[in-house]
This record gives C-alpha cells, structure tokens and sequence, in this order.
C-alpha cells in the first residue's frame, strides 16, 4: 500500500506542474471528473486507515486522549473536522458493502455516503434487511444524479421504492416522532447584552415556523435598488414591525394590569432638544433621535416627566394622532408617503411633519404616513418633507443624492 501510495503521490504531483491553462474545455472536464474520482478513492483509503487506526487504540497507545485528538495534532486539523473523520470512518465501516464498493470506484462522495448509510440503517429498522439492500442500489444510483441534501431529501420517500407495504405506515411513524421531537425541542430564548441590546435565539416547530414565515416574509424584500441593509438586517425590521403591528392591534393581553405597550421615560427639555437619552421601561437607553421618532406614533405612547419629576404627558390624544384624524391620514396618503415605498397604511407610523415638541400641532395638515424604515430615514434628516399644493406629501432628497433637490412623491399607492 505505500509503494502504491507513493506513486500515486509522484503522478499527482506531475498533475499539479502541469499547464492546466493549454487544455481544450472538454479535456478541462475529463480531467475535473477524473481528479474528484480519484479525490473520492483516496477518502476510501483514507477512512480505512483511520478506522483501522481507531480499532487498534493507535491514540491512546501514543499518548492522546482519543483518536480526533490524535488525528487533530498528526493532520492539522481542527477538532471539528477530525471528530467528523473517526465518526465516518465508523460509519463506512458499518455500512452495506455496496455503499463502499460506490466510494471505492468514484461513483459517489464521503457526504452522500454519509447520506446512504442513514437511509439504509433506517429503511433496515423499518422494513428489514432484503429492502435495506434494495435501498442501497437505488441510492447509489440517485448519487449519480443528486447532490447530498437533495439525495437526503429523496431518501425520505425510499420506501416507496423498495418496501411500499410499509411505507405509508413508517412515513406516519418518522411523522409523529418528528412531531415529539419538534414538541420537545420548541424553544425561544432572549438574551439581554450589556448595552441594552437582545441575542435572540431558539428553535421554532412546523407550525410556529409557518406562521413566522408567513408574516415576515412578505417584509423582507428590499425597499428599492438602492436599499442598503443585508437580508440579516431586513429580517430583523421586518420582526420589529411585526411586534407594531401586533401593539397596534390592542388584541394583547394585559400585561401588569396595563395594556401592551412600550413606555419611554424623558425629560421634555430632551424631548424639545433632542439632548440626552430616554430609558424604556424595561431599562436600555435610547438615543434622542429614537425617543422623538417613537414619540410620533400612537402605538407606542412615552411617558414625558416634567423637571420635578411629574407626569406631564403619557400618550396626550391633542398630540397622538389617533381615530378619525388618522383614518383622513389613511384616506389621504393610502400606504407609507416614502417615495417608492408599497408598505399599507397597517405598517406605518404617523409622523409629525413639524414635531410636536418643536410646537407642531397635531393636524392632517402636519402629518405624513411612514413605514419604521422610512420614519426611521426621515428623522435622521436627511430628507425633507412637506405638503405639496394639492395636500400631498411630497419628499426633497438631499443634495448628494440629488443637486437640484427636485421633490418626489409616492406614485405606488396614487389612485388610478
């Protein structure tokens, strides 16, 4: 073996010094074909090897606590990697002669062998040892076509090819035991960071997954070409709308004996200002620009304190634009005013065009419909808003995006 070994070393070798470059596309693919084959026998060897290795306790004998820890130092790899190694080392050693005769010849790779041992040991459980070997051809030839997600996809009907008498009752027995699994492992779990922030994590079932999906998908698309947050940062607007919307609706059960609701406690000089921070009655801080943001929509109502601490303001209705005011809003700008924007009125704040801490009133003519992204957008400042000559709001862009500062509008939700 390790004369042969080594001259398959040497021709490899020759392979990588040659000029790759002068060969024609089809010679190009032979070759790429004929280097994973060859990739694939060499994983045989080297499964064999290792399982032999591990057998023998060749690590323990040699110092090392287990045989990924010795493979680790002896290789050079990570833990991780050399744990995977030993366990489908076992995992071939174990599997059908078929599956390895598959990888000695090329016809499938290390992860799809992975992917047919599963299957076989479960169609073997369910149905015995003539249908795991049937099992065994027909994934072996399902590898000739599919890679091993897909393979372990179809791997899951299996049994409709070699064992139909008892599929549909094994498929109702993997469902309800996937059903137990998902029961058990359900979980969400929020994780307060030092700065106010929440890692939220877990596992959701079938159907909490569905309902999630179904909710939060539809928001995740990019708001125009020029949208510049990551899908990760779509997602996580799209869930902070979501908790709006779900506020908003006043469905939510009592929560202390108090409706569902946020509470930002501030200063009204902060508030009038825009200096210093509000604190949410959960304890994080938040800047001022956040605190006059939220300050504008009736689902979410701030507690203002005077200088001595008093209760100036928790939600005042001459400032909130609520019931018959923002049905006219809805009526008159039909969806977030952001030019390009399709969000429906359901998803959007109602922002002061000229805040009401700064002396705005709360009026129609002073208030514009905005989804969270674009109310977030317009309080940064960057962009102006103001009431065109027939009532409608109408956007000026900053001068870097746009020198002449033309206004735009909101085309998407305008009535045909």
């Amino acid at each position: 073996m390790l004369e042969e070994l080594a001259q398959a070393d040497a021709a490899v070798a020759g392979c990588v010094d040659a000029s790759a470059w002068a060969l024609p596309e089809h010679d190009l693919v032979a070759a790429l074909d004929a280097a994973h084959r060859l990739e694939q026998r060499l994983a045989m060897v080297k499964l064999a090897l290792v399982r032999e290795l591990d057998g023998r306790g060749t690590s323990t004998a040699q110092g090392a606590s287990s045989t990924a820890v010795w493979l680790r130092d002896r290789l050079r790899l990570g833990v991780g990697a050399a744990r995977r190694l030993v366990e489908l080392a076992a995992t071939l050693d174990a599997a059908p002669a078929g599956v390895q005769d598959a990888l000695a010849g090329g016809a499938v790779d290390v992860e799809q062998v992975r992917v047919i041992a599963d299957t076989v040991s479960t169609v073997h459980t369910a149905a015995g040892a003539e249908a795991a070997e049937k099992a065994v051809g027909v994934l072996v030839e399902w590898a000739g076509q599919f890679e091993p997600t897909l393979l372990r996809k179809l791997g899951t009907r299996i049994l409709d090819h070699v064992a139909p008498e008892v599929a549909d009752a094994a498929a109702k027995a993997a469902m309800e035991a996937e059903a137990r699994r998902a029961c058990r492992d359900r979980h969400v779990t929020l994780s307060e960071l030092r700065d106010g922030r929440l890692r939220l994590s877990g596992i959701l079932d079938g159907e909490a997954a569905g309902l999630l999906r179904a909710a939060i998908d539809p928001m995740t698309a990019p708001s125009g070409p020029d949208d510049p947050r990551s899908p990760g940062q779509r997602r996580h607007d799209a869930f902070s709308d979501l908790c709006r919307l779900a506020l908003r609706t006043g469905e939510l059960p009592e929560h202390g004996g108090e409706p569902a609701q946020v509470v930002v406690t501030t200063s009204f000089e902060t508030l009038a200002r825009r200096l210093g921070a509000g604190t949410l009655d959960t304890g994080p801080q938040l800047t001022p620009e956040t605190v006059r943001r939220l300050a504008c929509d009736a689902a979410i109502l701030p507690a203002v304190l005077g200088g001595s601490g008093q209760t100036l303001d928790v939600g005042r209705q001459r400032r909130l634009i609520t019931g018959p005011l923002r049905r006219a809003l809805v009526l008159r700008d039909r969806g977030c005013a952001f030019p390009g924007c399709d969000r429906p009125p359901r998803w959007c704040d109602a922002h002061h065009i000229h805040h009401w801490a700064d002396g705005g009133s709360t009026s129609l003519t002073n208030a514009v419909l905005l989804c969270s992204h674009h109310h977030r957008h317009v309080h940064s400042g960057k962009w102006t808003v103001r009431l065109g000559g027939d009532g409608h709001p109408e956007f000026v862009p900053p001068a870097w995006l746009d020198p002449d500062r033309l206004p735009r509008r909101n085309q998407y939700h305008r009535r045909t």
